[in-house]
């Protein structure tokens, strides 16, 4: 697989990640864990992430730049919802931080790709 595609994994993988999350937390996939406003936190950051795949797709040229703008917007708003966790707010049941801890690695992993990708 070639950069373009190596990105365009990652985006997808995540926007998917974060779309099971958002069903999770609107208490469409598992009771217990609704949570307004992180579902629509992880919601933005679906479309978000969605939005950068397809314009990897509409403008293959600018792959590099849509992981990088993507993925950094991402990341800064998953930093934002760990920090909501930290400070009471946001939920703090385990799969929650669980799953921050595992998607900024995941995020930082694929920045670190598209960081590295011929322009």
């Amino acid at each position: 697989m070639d950069s373009r595609g190596t990105i365009r994994a990652f985006l997808l993988f995540e926007a998917a990640t974060y779309i099971v999350a958002s069903l999770i937390h609107a208490g469409l996939l598992v009771d217990g864990y609704e949570h307004f406003e992180a579902h629509v936190a992880e919601t933005v950051i679906a479309i978000v992430l969605v939005a950068a795949l397809l314009f990897s797709w509409l403008k293959p040229a600018r792959t590099r730049a849509a992981g990088l703008v993507g993925q950094g917007f991402a990341l800064l708003a998953t930093c934002v919802g760990l920090f909501t966790i930290a400070v009471g707010v946001g939920p703090r049941t385990v799969p929650d931080v669980a799953y921050h801890v595992a998607i900024v690695i995941v995020l930082l992993w694929g920045l670190i790709v598209a960081r590295g990708a011929p322009t």
